[in-house]
């Protein structure tokens, strides 16, 4: 957005990240670096036996229960961490080298698989064994996300570090395509156990990519030093910076309302459309699909703008709706590849203003406000959403979930376009913008 002419109100500058236009290969310029290459191919293993994982867990607690709510109960043991400790996530992360730090993270996260899987085998799980696991597993969350985060940072130079966050959003998605629909398949063949089993594998898996990473390789962000005030300090950094305070805000209502949509499709797919745990893993394929196709569709975005953020959020809210009153597969389908195309590009846009608009010193901190926001907001959004489809039906808590966050990116796009004096202008001439955002105080030339 231009900057801002109130008083005290900062600057909302676009943020170039490519001039001119984008050539195809450069779609995967940060593939060339090998220490990101090797992390980004064992993610790509890991994503997808996490998101087995994931949809196994769920379906084991629908199971257990048969309670869509119980089902949202788990986001939240899961994500409850990140609300209570998140905030400090990133001032621990910031004090310890990453890749040794993740290396334990996620040999951690491999053994709780792995224990999860054997005592869903043994046909020894219970409900509270489910939430103690994702409770400990949400714990090793709130020094990962961070972690990860500057670890990227450390393995690529800063012009190609916008790429290598939209290739590792690809990444994550492509396990979200890959992961459920193996899920469904090892679930209806062989039970949960060894779908979640998967995923201790998949971690190993990690670990031994990050035991081969060159280290004269990296450039190693410096270690912050024990000191107080960290996190106030990052408070106040993103008071001052709109191109963070605004997409964590939107964040707040996109995470609560709409992303716990794994809990939505649960009762879309048992109690609507009645295609048990196949289906299931088939809606979520399908959004990942979608999202897969946003996430590709982001690395030729080249320039970073509040206003593209916010436009995208309205447009997954709008479609998410749409979904929920669709009448049958064949319109819910098409559906769900919109809402992930539409809410990968929000997200990876909103993702990379935020950690682009940081300074690199407390980058840590910001990504770890960050992801307490996110994923918080999924830990309420989870079981309250849950509790809404018990209330109202899948159907319509859908179309709550679509347009709350339209709603609120409409409300706060207004709110900055009247703290930053701008106003929408229609223009029909040519090589000019039909619709563009100008300051109230732009005089348009006279009509000739």
């Amino acid at each position: 957005m231009p900057a801002s002419t109130s008083a005290g109100f900062p600057p909302t500058e676009p943020i170039v990240v490519h001039r001119g236009r984008i050539p195809l290969r450069d779609s995967f310029a940060s593939l060339s670096i090998r220490n990101y290459r090797r992390f980004q191919a064992s993610q790509v293993i890991a994503h997808t036996s996490g998101w087995m994982q994931r949809i196994a867990t769920d379906w084991l607690v629908f199971e257990l229960t048969g309670n869509i709510a119980a089902v949202g109960l788990t986001v939240l043991f899961q994500w409850g961490p990140m609300i209570l400790f998140g905030a400090w996530g990133g001032v621990l992360a910031d004090r310890f080298p990453k890749r040794p730090l993740l290396m334990v993270i996620y040999g951690g996260f491999g053994a709780l698989s792995a224990l999860l899987s054997a005592l869903a085998l043994l046909g020894w799980a219970e409900l509270w064994h489910v939430y103690l696991i994702a409770f400990v597993l949400g714990l090793a969350f709130v020094l990962e996300a961070p972690a990860r985060v500057v670890l990227v940072s450390e393995m690529v130079d800063a012009h190609r570090l916008r790429n290598a966050i939209s290739l590792g959003a690809t990444v994550f998605h492509f396990g979200g395509f890959v992961g459920p629909a193996l899920a469904g398949v090892v679930i209806a063949l062989a039970g949960s156990g060894w779908a979640i089993a998967a995923n201790a594998l998949g971690m190993l898996m990690v670990v031994v990519t990050l035991t081969t990473l060159r280290r004269n390789e990296l450039s190693p962000v410096p270690r912050s030093p024990h000191a107080r005030g960290q996190l106030r300090a990052a408070l106040r950094y993103i008071r001052r910076k709109p191109t963070i305070l605004w997409p964590m805000v939107l964040a707040a209502f996109i995470s609560t309302f709409g992303m716990p949509l794994p809990v939505l499709l649960t009762g879309m797919a048992d109690r609507v459309f009645a295609t048990g745990a196949t289906g299931y893993g088939l809606y979520t394929s399908v959004v990942a699909i979608g999202a897969l196709s946003g996430a590709l569709l982001s690395t030729r975005v080249r320039t970073l703008r509040l206003r593209t953020i916010f436009g995208a959020a309205v447009v997954f809210g709008i479609v998410q709706a749409l979904a929920g009153l669709a009448p049958s597969t064949a319109l819910f389908l098409p559906l769900l590849v919109g809402i992930g195309i539409a809410r990968l590009v929000q997200a990876i846009l909103a993702d990379s203003l935020v950690q682009l608009s940081s300074n690199r010193s407390i980058r840590g901190r910001i990504m770890s406000l960050y992801v307490v926001v996110v994923i918080g907001g999924q830990a309420l959004g989870g079981p309250l959403m849950g509790a809404v489809a018990e209330l109202i039906g899948p159907r319509l808590a859908m179309v709550a979930a679509g347009g709350i966050p339209a709603l609120a990116a409409m409300v706060i796009a207004l709110i900055i376009a009247r703290r930053g004096n701008l106003r929408l202008q229609l223009s029909l001439r040519r090589h000019q913008s039909i619709v563009s955002i100008v300051s109230r105080s732009t005089v348009s030339p006279p009509q000739r």
